[in-house]
């Protein structure tokens, strides 16, 4: 069942649903040994951020399936309505919470989660609604992940207040609260920027504490909300050094808010660039691509060609990372794929186990 579910991947055939359900019944045990039993073991978990862009629903189907029944350990998407990077809505994309439900029903083990759910575009009630019913939907697999977003075009595009930074921070930081209480069980009357709730109950609640995380590189706001509030720190696209910096620092904000550092798991998100082409080649597309950001993206992206990943990914690991993610924009090459994720991972679980 699942050589005959990696070779469809491979030549491009979807998985019928069928098929799925029975493959994950019968690779239950299997992937339960390999996650779990490694996890206990290591530190460091692999997994994957896919964009919702470029690709059909079919194809992204085929995507994850694949990634949960190779033993990743996480599958995230991405919270927009426009493409990354912005292009101005010319490009095909999908919505993230009706994605999250198939992600959640398509899949068996991996950790899932949303990195990370704009503060403006939705009323934290329907959001947490959203994010209990995508819960329950996976049995209890997914985590929710909350930012101030920076995709002003689409915001705009679409109508969404998109306040300074600094307002979105306030509008974050009440949603936060609000959904700690929540996952305590308890009735949320509050009045901060953005967030109006009267008595508002949350039933049914999560099927366990389902972790909360936050998405961002800001060291005054993002990683002290990090350190208040959040099982899990998410940096997207940032340098080895400026990882570990900014690790550093949340350590700090941490132990101001009276927790201990190891309460709150720190991620990593790499562009996956890996490429057939040369890596100035891939490094002048990605300058056309992100303009002003380019240096940013470059310096959190792995270049080159799988076999390459251990030494770019090993200074992050050093840098306190404990969990990996490859950013995967569609559409990706699919051999290049299969090489890192069936050989590449093995490798880097030996080294770091």
């Amino acid at each position: 069942m699942r050589t005959f579910m990696w070779d469809s991947f491979r030549h491009g055939n979807p998985m019928p649903f069928a098929t799925l359900s029975q493959g994950c019944l019968y690779l239950l045990d299997a992937i339960i040994t390999f996650q779990w039993g490694s996890s206990l073991g290591m530190s460091v978990q692999f997994g994957a951020h896919v964009g919702a862009q470029n690709a059909t629903v079919e194809e992204l189907r085929t995507l994850w399936k694949w990634l949960d029944a190779s033993g990743i350990d996480w599958i995230s998407l991405w919270d927009h309505l426009y493409e990354a990077p912005p292009a101005g809505g010319t490009q095909p994309h999908f919505e993230a919470f009706s994605m999250l439900g198939a992600l959640a029903v398509d899949t068996c083990h991996a950790r899932l989660g949303c990195l990370v759910f704009c503060s403006q575009y939705r009323n934290i009630g329907l959001l947490m609604k959203g994010a209990v019913s995508v819960d329950h939907l996976s049995g209890g697999r997914f985590e929710l992940g909350m930012g101030s977003g920076w995709h002003e075009q689409e915001a705009e595009a679409f109508g969404f207040d998109f306040p300074s930074q600094g307002d979105r921070f306030k509008v974050l930081e009440g949603q936060m609260q609000a959904v700690n209480k929540w996952r305590n069980g308890e009735r949320v009357t509050q009045s901060s920027p953005s967030v109006e709730l009267k008595d508002a109950s949350m039933i049914p609640g999560p099927r366990g504490k389902m972790p909360l995380w936050i998405g961002g590189l800001g060291p005054k706001q993002t990683l002290r909300m990090a350190g208040a509030y959040a099982d899990g720190w998410n940096a997207a696209y940032a340098s080895p050094s400026q990882f570990k910096e900014l690790n550093g620092i949340l350590d700090d904000w941490c132990v101001k808010a009276g927790r201990e550092p190891s309460a709150v798991e720190r991620s990593i998100n790499l562009s996956y660039a890996f490429s057939r082409d040369d890596v100035s080649v891939v490094k002048k597309q990605l300058e056309e691509q992100w303009g002003a950001a380019s240096g940013r993206i470059i310096s959190g992206s792995l270049l080159g060609r799988p076999q390459d990943a251990m030494e770019q990914i090993a200074p992050f690991i050093e840098a306190g990372a404990q969990m990996v993610n490859i950013a995967i924009r569609p559409p990706w090459d699919q051999e290049l794929l299969v090489e890192y994720v069936e050989t590449v991972i093995p490798q880097m679980r030996k080294e770091w186990g």
